[in-house]
């Protein structure tokens, strides 16, 4: 049995077939970066949310203990209340920074990562 087909008409095919991989591909590495990028975020969101549940068991006896020394309860909290104020002014002027490039920075370096196959 011979093969009757054109040159061309297989150089389509073999075309056809590999821009049908080449898109599939392109689908695998998408799903894959966002599956890295979504399981990264939502560790570091957990992470996120313990060290803050401690910080504010913390800072609720750290507040009760200044107020204990100032002589009434609500002194520690307005002292801890004036603290954090400070802080929240530095992270405002400070926030490109310390937090929106550092951020962007990695989700970059995530989503440019190669990873090595073996075949």
């Amino acid at each position: 049995m011979t093969d009757n087909a054109t040159p061309i008409a297989t150089l389509l095919e073999k075309a056809e077939i590999y821009s049908n991989s080449t898109i599939e591909l392109f689908k695998l590495n998408a799903i894959d970066k966002t599956a890295d990028v979504v399981s990264s975020l939502a560790s570091r969101f957990a992470i996120f949310t313990m060290v803050a549940l401690s910080l504010i068991t913390v800072n609720i006896g750290f507040a009760l203990w200044v107020g204990k020394l100032l002589g009434d309860s609500f002194y520690g909290f307005f002292v801890i209340g004036g603290f954090y104020a400070v802080l929240a002014m530095l992270l405002h002027v400070f926030r490109h920074q310390w937090i929106k490039y550092p951020i962007s920075n990695s989700l970059i370096k995530q989503m440019l990562k190669q990873k090595i196959i073996a075949i």
